[in-house]
Protein backbone atom coordinates (compact mmCIF):
# COMPACT_ATOMS: atom_id res chain seq x y z
CA UNK A 1 0.00 0.00 0.00
CA UNK A 2 1.58 3.34 -1.05
CA UNK A 3 1.82 5.73 1.85
CA UNK A 4 2.39 9.44 1.27
CA UNK A 5 3.35 11.57 4.26
CA UNK A 6 2.14 15.16 4.41
CA UNK A 7 4.88 16.76 6.47
CA UNK A 8 3.46 19.52 8.67
CA UNK A 9 5.22 19.02 11.97
CA UNK A 10 2.73 18.23 14.72
CA UNK A 11 -0.08 18.23 12.15
CA UNK A 12 1.57 15.69 9.82
CA UNK A 13 -0.56 12.82 8.55
CA UNK A 14 -0.50 9.86 6.17
CA UNK A 15 -2.38 9.36 2.91
CA UNK A 16 -3.10 5.63 2.49
CA UNK A 17 -3.63 4.61 -1.15
CA UNK A 18 -4.76 1.12 -2.16
CA UNK A 19 -7.49 -0.68 -3.99
CA UNK A 20 -8.70 -2.31 -0.75
CA UNK A 21 -8.00 0.55 1.67
CA UNK A 22 -11.57 0.45 3.04
CA UNK A 23 -10.79 -2.98 4.50
CA UNK A 24 -7.21 -2.23 5.59
CA UNK A 25 -7.52 -2.41 9.37
CA UNK A 26 -4.23 -0.62 10.27
CA UNK A 27 -5.40 2.51 8.45
CA UNK A 28 -8.44 2.66 10.74
CA UNK A 29 -6.91 1.55 14.02
CA UNK A 30 -6.31 5.03 15.42
CA UNK A 31 -10.02 5.91 15.20
CA UNK A 32 -11.40 2.91 17.06
CA UNK A 33 -12.56 3.42 20.62
CA UNK A 34 -13.28 7.13 20.26
CA UNK A 35 -15.99 8.48 22.53
CA UNK A 36 -17.98 9.46 19.46
CA UNK A 37 -17.59 9.31 15.69
CA UNK A 38 -19.81 10.90 13.05
CA UNK A 39 -19.62 9.65 9.48
CA UNK A 40 -20.95 12.21 7.01
CA UNK A 41 -21.73 10.99 3.52
CA UNK A 42 -24.26 11.52 0.71
CA UNK A 43 -27.23 9.61 -0.64
CA UNK A 44 -25.26 8.19 -3.57
CA UNK A 45 -22.28 6.91 -1.59
CA UNK A 46 -24.17 5.72 1.51
CA UNK A 47 -25.75 2.58 -0.03
CA UNK A 48 -22.38 1.58 -1.48
CA UNK A 49 -19.84 2.11 1.29
CA UNK A 50 -21.34 3.45 4.52
CA UNK A 51 -21.88 0.04 6.12
CA UNK A 52 -18.31 -1.03 5.34
CA UNK A 53 -16.83 2.12 6.84
CA UNK A 54 -18.94 1.79 9.98
CA UNK A 55 -17.75 -1.81 10.30
CA UNK A 56 -14.12 -0.64 10.24
CA UNK A 57 -14.99 1.79 13.04
CA UNK A 58 -16.46 -1.01 15.15
CA UNK A 59 -15.93 -0.25 18.80
CA UNK A 60 -16.59 3.45 18.41
CA UNK A 61 -19.95 5.04 19.07
CA UNK A 62 -20.54 5.58 15.36
CA UNK A 63 -23.26 7.93 14.18
CA UNK A 64 -24.10 8.70 10.56
CA UNK A 65 -25.51 11.63 8.61
CA UNK A 66 -26.53 11.30 4.95
CA UNK A 67 -26.76 14.53 2.93
CA UNK A 68 -28.03 15.02 -0.63
CA UNK A 69 -25.46 14.63 -3.39
CA UNK A 70 -24.26 17.60 -5.45
CA UNK A 71 -22.46 20.95 -5.19
CA UNK A 72 -25.58 22.77 -4.01
CA UNK A 73 -25.38 20.73 -0.79
CA UNK A 74 -22.28 22.69 0.24
CA UNK A 75 -24.19 25.46 1.98
CA UNK A 76 -24.63 27.02 5.41
CA UNK A 77 -27.83 25.10 6.16
CA UNK A 78 -26.18 21.70 5.75
CA UNK A 79 -23.08 22.85 7.65
CA UNK A 80 -25.45 23.76 10.50
CA UNK A 81 -27.07 20.33 10.16
CA UNK A 82 -23.72 18.61 10.79
CA UNK A 83 -23.07 20.82 13.83
CA UNK A 84 -26.55 20.08 15.14
CA UNK A 85 -25.91 16.34 14.88
CA UNK A 86 -22.61 16.67 16.76
CA UNK A 87 -24.38 18.60 19.53
CA UNK A 88 -27.17 15.98 19.68
CA UNK A 89 -24.49 13.30 20.06
CA UNK A 90 -22.95 15.18 22.94
CA UNK A 91 -19.70 15.09 21.01
CA UNK A 92 -16.69 16.50 22.83
CA UNK A 93 -13.35 17.73 21.56
CA UNK A 94 -12.16 14.12 21.35
CA UNK A 95 -14.83 13.32 18.74
CA UNK A 96 -13.92 12.39 15.18
CA UNK A 97 -15.71 13.35 12.00
CA UNK A 98 -15.28 11.02 9.00
CA UNK A 99 -15.98 12.48 5.55
CA UNK A 100 -17.05 9.68 3.19
CA UNK A 101 -17.64 10.95 -0.33
CA UNK A 102 -16.35 13.37 -2.93
CA UNK A 103 -15.08 16.92 -2.70
CA UNK A 104 -18.41 18.37 -1.59
CA UNK A 105 -18.68 15.98 1.35
CA UNK A 106 -15.03 16.51 2.26
CA UNK A 107 -15.28 20.29 2.11
CA UNK A 108 -18.43 20.72 4.18
CA UNK A 109 -17.48 18.02 6.68
CA UNK A 110 -14.03 19.54 7.02
CA UNK A 111 -15.50 22.96 7.71
CA UNK A 112 -17.77 21.46 10.37
CA UNK A 113 -14.77 19.71 11.95
CA UNK A 114 -12.80 22.96 11.85
CA UNK A 115 -15.51 24.97 13.57
CA UNK A 116 -17.06 22.54 16.08
CA UNK A 117 -15.54 23.29 19.49
CA UNK A 118 -12.77 25.16 17.64
CA UNK A 119 -11.64 22.00 15.91
CA UNK A 120 -12.07 18.22 16.13
CA UNK A 121 -10.33 15.39 14.29
CA UNK A 122 -11.20 14.83 10.65
CA UNK A 123 -10.62 11.71 8.56
CA UNK A 124 -11.03 12.07 4.81
CA UNK A 125 -12.27 8.99 2.91
CA UNK A 126 -12.57 10.31 -0.66
CA UNK A 127 -14.62 8.26 -3.11
CA UNK A 128 -14.22 10.33 -6.30
CA UNK A 129 -11.11 10.75 -8.42
CA UNK A 130 -11.15 14.51 -7.95
CA UNK A 131 -11.24 14.18 -4.17
CA UNK A 132 -8.61 11.43 -4.11
CA UNK A 133 -6.03 13.39 -6.09
CA UNK A 134 -6.75 16.86 -4.76
CA UNK A 135 -9.40 18.10 -2.34
CA UNK A 136 -8.96 15.48 0.41
CA UNK A 137 -5.31 16.47 0.93
CA UNK A 138 -4.13 19.83 2.21
CA UNK A 139 -6.69 20.98 4.76
CA UNK A 140 -8.83 23.35 2.71
CA UNK A 141 -12.42 23.25 3.94
CA UNK A 142 -15.34 25.43 2.89
CA UNK A 143 -18.95 26.02 2.03
CA UNK A 144 -20.27 28.09 -0.85
CA UNK A 145 -21.88 31.52 -0.70
CA UNK A 146 -24.62 32.31 -3.26
CA UNK A 147 -22.24 34.80 -4.91
CA UNK A 148 -19.15 32.66 -4.98
CA UNK A 149 -17.65 29.24 -4.43
CA UNK A 150 -15.77 28.41 -1.21
CA UNK A 151 -16.04 31.95 0.13
CA UNK A 152 -16.63 30.71 3.69
CA UNK A 153 -14.05 28.29 5.02
CA UNK A 154 -10.99 27.46 7.09
CA UNK A 155 -7.74 25.55 6.90
CA UNK A 156 -8.13 22.36 8.93
CA UNK A 157 -5.83 19.43 8.22
CA UNK A 158 -7.20 15.89 8.46
CA UNK A 159 -5.56 13.40 10.79
CA UNK A 160 -5.57 10.80 8.01
CA UNK A 161 -6.67 10.28 4.41
CA UNK A 162 -7.80 6.83 3.27
CA UNK A 163 -7.92 6.47 -0.53
CA UNK A 164 -9.63 3.27 -1.73
CA UNK A 165 -9.31 3.16 -5.51
CA UNK A 166 -12.03 0.50 -5.70
CA UNK A 167 -14.62 3.23 -5.09
CA UNK A 168 -13.91 4.58 -8.56
CA UNK A 169 -15.56 1.50 -10.07
CA UNK A 170 -18.94 2.80 -8.90
CA UNK A 171 -18.24 6.40 -9.90
CA UNK A 172 -20.33 7.74 -12.79
CA UNK A 173 -18.21 8.07 -15.97
CA UNK A 174 -18.85 11.82 -16.13
CA UNK A 175 -17.49 12.28 -12.60
CA UNK A 176 -14.45 10.14 -13.36
CA UNK A 177 -13.70 12.27 -16.43
CA UNK A 178 -14.14 15.44 -14.36
CA UNK A 179 -11.53 14.20 -11.89
CA UNK A 180 -9.00 13.94 -14.70
CA UNK A 181 -8.95 17.74 -14.94
CA UNK A 182 -7.28 17.95 -11.53
CA UNK A 183 -4.89 15.14 -12.51
CA UNK A 184 -3.84 16.99 -15.67
CA UNK A 185 -3.46 20.20 -13.65
CA UNK A 186 -0.51 18.75 -11.74
CA UNK A 187 1.32 18.03 -14.97
CA UNK A 188 0.52 21.47 -16.36
CA UNK A 189 1.90 23.36 -13.37
CA UNK A 190 4.71 21.10 -12.08
CA UNK A 191 5.59 18.07 -14.18
CA UNK A 192 5.84 18.03 -17.97
CA UNK A 193 6.93 14.38 -17.84
CA UNK A 194 3.68 13.51 -16.09
CA UNK A 195 1.76 15.12 -18.97
CA UNK A 196 3.55 12.80 -21.40
CA UNK A 197 2.88 9.80 -19.14
CA UNK A 198 -0.84 10.64 -19.03
CA UNK A 199 -0.97 10.83 -22.82
CA UNK A 200 0.86 7.51 -23.20
CA UNK A 201 -1.30 5.74 -20.59
CA UNK A 202 -4.63 7.29 -21.58
CA UNK A 203 -6.30 4.02 -22.58
CA UNK A 204 -5.26 2.27 -19.36
CA UNK A 205 -6.37 5.24 -17.27
CA UNK A 206 -9.76 5.33 -18.96
CA UNK A 207 -10.08 1.58 -18.38
CA UNK A 208 -9.08 2.07 -14.71
CA UNK A 209 -6.23 -0.43 -14.85
CA UNK A 210 -5.49 -0.86 -11.10
CA UNK A 211 -1.70 -0.44 -11.02
CA UNK A 212 -1.77 2.51 -13.43
CA UNK A 213 -4.58 4.16 -11.46
CA UNK A 214 -2.72 3.72 -8.17
CA UNK A 215 0.47 5.15 -9.70
CA UNK A 216 -1.41 8.15 -11.11
CA UNK A 217 -3.13 8.96 -7.80
CA UNK A 218 0.09 8.56 -5.82
CA UNK A 219 1.91 10.95 -8.19
CA UNK A 220 -0.77 13.60 -7.76
CA UNK A 221 -0.86 13.22 -3.98
CA UNK A 222 2.94 13.52 -3.78
CA UNK A 223 2.81 16.75 -5.78
CA UNK A 224 0.03 18.09 -3.57
CA UNK A 225 1.76 17.08 -0.33
CA UNK A 226 5.05 18.71 -1.37
CA UNK A 227 3.33 22.01 -2.13
CA UNK A 228 1.25 21.94 1.07
CA UNK A 229 4.32 21.17 3.18
CA UNK A 230 6.03 24.26 1.77
CA UNK A 231 3.04 26.62 1.97
CA UNK A 232 0.25 25.27 4.16
CA UNK A 233 -1.86 28.44 4.33
CA UNK A 234 -1.47 29.50 0.69
CA UNK A 235 0.59 32.60 1.35
CA UNK A 236 2.69 31.95 -1.75
CA UNK A 237 3.37 29.01 -4.04
CA UNK A 238 0.37 26.91 -2.98
CA UNK A 239 -1.73 29.28 -5.08
CA UNK A 240 -0.26 27.55 -8.15
CA UNK A 241 -2.54 24.60 -7.40
CA UNK A 242 -5.44 26.86 -8.42
CA UNK A 243 -4.48 26.86 -12.09
CA UNK A 244 -7.76 27.20 -14.01
CA UNK A 245 -9.77 27.59 -10.82
CA UNK A 246 -10.41 31.35 -10.92
CA UNK A 247 -12.22 30.87 -14.22
CA UNK A 248 -13.66 27.50 -13.21
CA UNK A 249 -15.17 28.72 -9.94
CA UNK A 250 -16.71 31.67 -11.78
CA UNK A 251 -18.27 29.31 -14.34
CA UNK A 252 -19.78 27.27 -11.50
CA UNK A 253 -21.08 30.38 -9.73
CA UNK A 254 -22.76 32.02 -12.73
CA UNK A 255 -24.50 28.74 -13.59
CA UNK A 256 -25.65 28.41 -9.95
CA UNK A 257 -23.78 25.14 -9.37
CA UNK A 258 -26.35 23.25 -11.42
CA UNK A 259 -24.85 22.61 -14.85
CA UNK A 260 -21.11 22.06 -14.47
CA UNK A 261 -19.11 19.64 -12.38
CA UNK A 262 -16.10 21.24 -10.71
CA UNK A 263 -13.60 19.38 -12.88
CA UNK A 264 -15.44 20.30 -16.07
CA UNK A 265 -15.36 23.98 -15.16
CA UNK A 266 -11.67 23.77 -14.21
CA UNK A 267 -10.92 22.10 -17.56
CA UNK A 268 -12.29 25.08 -19.47
CA UNK A 269 -10.68 27.41 -16.94
CA UNK A 270 -7.26 25.91 -17.64
CA UNK A 271 -7.73 26.40 -21.38
CA UNK A 272 -8.68 30.06 -20.84
CA UNK A 273 -5.68 30.55 -18.53
CA UNK A 274 -3.33 28.93 -21.07
CA UNK A 275 -4.80 31.06 -23.85
CA UNK A 276 -4.25 34.20 -21.76
CA UNK A 277 -0.68 33.05 -21.03
CA UNK A 278 0.04 32.83 -24.75
CA UNK A 279 -1.59 36.17 -25.50
CA UNK A 280 0.53 37.80 -22.79
CA UNK A 281 3.67 36.24 -24.27
CA UNK A 282 4.38 34.34 -21.06
CA UNK A 283 4.60 30.95 -22.74
CA UNK A 284 5.36 29.68 -26.23
CA UNK A 285 2.61 29.54 -28.87
CA UNK A 286 0.89 26.17 -28.98
CA UNK A 287 0.79 25.56 -25.23
CA UNK A 288 -2.97 26.07 -25.06
CA UNK A 289 -3.63 23.70 -27.96
CA UNK A 290 -1.44 20.99 -26.40
CA UNK A 291 -3.35 21.27 -23.16
CA UNK A 292 -6.69 21.28 -24.98
CA UNK A 293 -5.73 18.12 -26.84
CA UNK A 294 -4.90 16.21 -23.67
CA UNK A 295 -8.07 17.36 -21.92
CA UNK A 296 -10.10 16.31 -24.95
CA UNK A 297 -8.49 12.84 -24.90
CA UNK A 298 -10.19 12.30 -21.55
CA UNK A 299 -13.52 13.67 -22.73
CA UNK A 300 -13.34 16.98 -20.89
CA UNK A 301 -14.88 20.24 -22.20
CA UNK A 302 -12.38 22.70 -23.66
CA UNK A 303 -14.56 25.64 -24.71
CA UNK A 304 -17.01 28.00 -23.07
CA UNK A 305 -20.65 28.01 -24.23
CA UNK A 306 -21.87 31.31 -25.68
CA UNK A 307 -24.68 31.24 -23.12
CA UNK A 308 -22.13 32.22 -20.46
CA UNK A 309 -21.47 35.92 -20.98
CA UNK A 310 -18.13 37.51 -20.21
CA UNK A 311 -19.53 40.27 -17.95
CA UNK A 312 -21.07 38.04 -15.26
CA UNK A 313 -18.04 35.75 -15.44
CA UNK A 314 -15.67 38.65 -14.78
CA UNK A 315 -17.89 39.94 -11.98
CA UNK A 316 -17.80 36.50 -10.31
CA UNK A 317 -14.02 36.42 -10.69
CA UNK A 318 -13.79 39.73 -8.84
CA UNK A 319 -14.72 37.82 -5.65
CA UNK A 320 -11.95 35.26 -6.11
CA UNK A 321 -10.07 34.63 -2.83
CA UNK A 322 -6.67 34.90 -4.52
CA UNK A 323 -7.21 38.50 -5.61
CA UNK A 324 -5.13 41.13 -3.85
CA UNK A 325 -5.56 44.89 -3.76
CA UNK A 326 -8.54 44.72 -6.10
CA UNK A 327 -6.45 43.13 -8.87
CA UNK A 328 -7.05 39.74 -10.43
CA UNK A 329 -4.42 37.27 -9.23
CA UNK A 330 -4.33 34.46 -11.76
CA UNK A 331 -2.25 31.33 -12.24
CA UNK A 332 -0.74 31.35 -15.73
CA UNK A 333 1.76 29.18 -17.60
CA UNK A 334 5.40 29.92 -18.36
CA UNK A 335 5.62 26.57 -20.17
CA UNK A 336 4.13 23.10 -20.02
CA UNK A 337 4.95 21.92 -16.50
CA UNK A 338 5.74 25.37 -15.10
CA UNK A 339 3.23 27.90 -13.73
CA UNK A 340 3.43 31.37 -12.22
CA UNK A 341 1.33 33.76 -10.17
CA UNK A 342 0.28 36.79 -12.22
CA UNK A 343 -1.33 40.07 -11.17
CA UNK A 344 -0.64 42.04 -14.33
CA UNK A 345 -3.41 40.85 -16.65
CA UNK A 346 -5.91 43.59 -17.46
CA UNK A 347 -9.66 43.09 -17.57
CA UNK A 348 -9.49 43.60 -21.34
CA UNK A 349 -6.85 40.87 -21.75
CA UNK A 350 -8.82 38.47 -19.57
CA UNK A 351 -12.03 39.17 -21.48
CA UNK A 352 -10.24 38.65 -24.80
CA UNK A 353 -8.99 35.23 -23.64
CA UNK A 354 -12.50 34.27 -22.58
CA UNK A 355 -13.87 35.25 -26.00
CA UNK A 356 -11.14 33.26 -27.74
CA UNK A 357 -12.23 30.11 -25.91
CA UNK A 358 -15.84 30.11 -27.06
Amino acid sequence: MPLVEVELGARSYTVNIARNALAHAPAWEAFRGRSSVLVVTNDVVAPLYLERVCAMLNGADTNTLVLPDGERTKNAANWQLILDRLVEMGAGRDACLVALGGGVTGDISGFAAATYMRGIDLVQVPTTLLAQVDSSVGGKTAINHPRGKNLVGAFHQPVAVIVATETLQTLAPRHYRAGMAEVIKYGAIRDQGFLRWLEQRADEIKAQEPSVLENMIETCVRHKSEVVAQDELESGQRALLNFGHSFGHAIEAVTHYREWLHGEAVSVGMVIAATLSEARGLCAPGAANCLKSLLAVFGLPVSLPRSIESGPLLDAMALDKKNLGGKARLILLKSAGCAMIDSMSTREEIESAIRACR
